[in-house]
């Protein structure tokens, strides 16, 4: 059973500038909600109940945002406001919330390495939250498909999608051999790769369910694109050892550390599900 989940929080959030001058870019709100509370709530979907955030300077508003307010929850109890909490309510309820900071910002696999004490020798789940996933209506989240695919395989899982030739130099990216429909057995992993050097079209996106194993490996890796630590690279070993499975998810993706991408969520979620809640 998967129950624990990492949040990389700590990066600076500059394409969204100045908005996020002094507020992180997590607590950007599609429509009602901030980002970080649909990769929370996706989390707990998906079974997993203890919630890491890996902060740095600045993130402050993330912890009290999973933290009673008295003053707020005072004046509006007994109004017709007081439901409009209730979502965050039943997630400070239900789950458990952890925090550590990354003091450099050296890439997303020394962000991850920075969490190992949270998370301890099992399987985890990280989720980016500025990539915002949307299940098919009916359908469960991204990540509680990925739980079952670690639980049938047992090792690492990286959720992919096809993503056009001239944006795969923002991606990392795979090649495999699709063992089931969806479902590939990583071969091979690129970051950032030229299109012409890009082994495959299937990019990973920001939802991963990692094996413990996956420290030690991250320890062994150096720096690599910009001077980061690159997750891509310490997948790569387990991957090498046929310990990692791509997963072509169900459901919508939508880039969030973009603006066209952040628009085009807040439509989307507006039109589909805010005016149906």
């Amino acid at each position: 059973m998967v129950r624990k989940c990492l949040f990389p929080v700590a990066g600076y959030g500059t394409r969204f500038l100045p908005a996020t001058k002094a507020m992180p870019k997590e607590m950007l709100p599609i429509v009602n909600k901030p980002l970080v509370q649909y990769g929370v709530e996706e989390a707990s979907e998906a079974g997993m109940n203890f919630m890491g955030f890996i902060t740095g300077r600045g993130k402050r508003a993330i912890a009290d945002h999973f933290d009673i307010s008295f003053e707020l929850e005072h004046q509006i109890q007994g109004t017709s406001k007081e439901t409009l909490i209730s979502s965050i309510r039943n997630l400070m309820n239900e789950n458990d919330f952890a925090y550590t900071r990354q003091n450099e910002m050296k890439g997303l696999g020394h962000a991850i390495l920075t969490g190992q004490y949270l998370m301890g020798d099992e399987a985890f789940g990280v989720v980016l939250a500025d990539d915002l996933c949307v299940a098919d209506e009916g359908d469960e989240g991204v990540l509680a498909q990925m739980v079952k695919i670690h639980e049938k395989y047992g090792c690492s899982v990286v959720a992919v999608q096809e993503v056009p030739e001239d944006t795969i130099h923002k991606y990392g990216v795979i090649a495999g051999e699709e063992i089931e429909p969806g479902v590939y057995r990583v071969s091979n992993m690129v970051e950032k790769p030229a299109k012409e050097e890009a082994p495959s079209n299937l990019a990973i996106i920001g939802r991963y369910i990692l094996t413990p194993d996956i420290f030690p490996k991250i320890e062994e890796t150096g720096a690599g694109i910009n001077g980061e630590i690159q997750i891509t690279d310490a997948l790569l070993k387990q991957a090498q050892e046929g310990r990692v499975i791509a997963y072509k998810f169900r459901g919508r993706r939508f880039d969030c550390g973009s603006i066209d991408g952040f628009v085009e969520a807040t439509n989307y979620v507006y039109q589909n599900i805010f005016q149906k809640s």
